[in-house]
């Protein structure tokens, strides 16, 4: 019964977001638009775990939000709820929205958990020559901020990390995710927790 009404409520966010100041951009527009995001996504939107696990979006690079959002408009990526999101975005509202979200800097929502940190920090910092990994930081930069369209991975809720990866290929379509793709197709289990353990302990 807490399950259905959970999905319910965020089927009710969703539509309160489509319909809630569709066609203003301005600061108090951009700022409803915020509340919403933060029903799902948590206080500050530092990711919440629930029935469904909320990605972290504070501190977020601007490019790779406004870039999944376009993406979810365009039906390149598929999760119903944020596709529904989008339809009340208007493209004027899409950056501002964006730069919010990178201004934020709350705590991680958990540090740790899953699998080794320390493994994962290897990983990371190293890759897996051996299995065609490369390092993460190569792109992810050395404190896992990102960079433009490349993701923060720092303080990233370990469980949507681990889902993400594992998932990659059946959620995002393969012209958006060229270079992920196969790292994450190379990647065992126990790989994707380690790496996603350490990089929830990054701010």
């Amino acid at each position: 019964m807490r399950v259905v009404a959970f999905i319910l409520g965020l089927q009710a966010a969703a539509a309160a977001f489509a319909v809630g100041g569709t066609s203003y951009a301005g600061p108090a527009g951009i700022e409803a638009k915020f509340d919403y995001c933060q029903t799902c996504h948590g206080p500050s939107a530092q990711g919440f775990r629930g029935y469904y696990t909320m990605p972290r979006l504070a501190g977020q690079q601007p490019q790779y939000i406004m870039n999944q959002l376009h993406a979810f408009m365009a039906g390149r990526r598929h999760m119903p709820i944020m596709q529904r999101v989008v339809t009340g975005l208007t493209p004027d509202m899409i950056a501002p929205l964006a730069q919010r979200l990178n201004r934020l800097n709350p705590p991680p929502y958990v540090s740790g958990g899953l699998g080794s940190a320390s493994v994962g920090r290897s990983i990371f910092e190293s890759g897996i020559p051996e299995a065609n990994i490369p390092a993460c930081v190569v792109c992810h930069a050395p404190s896992a901020t990102g960079h433009n369209q490349i993701p923060r991975l720092a303080g990233q809720l370990p469980w949507y990390l681990a889902k993400t990866l594992a998932n990659w290929e059946r959620e995002r379509h393969t012209e958006t995710s060229a270079i992920m793709a196969p790292i994450a197709r190379n990647l065992s289990p126990a790989q994707v927790s380690a790496i996603a353990a350490y990089v929830s302990t990054l701010r």
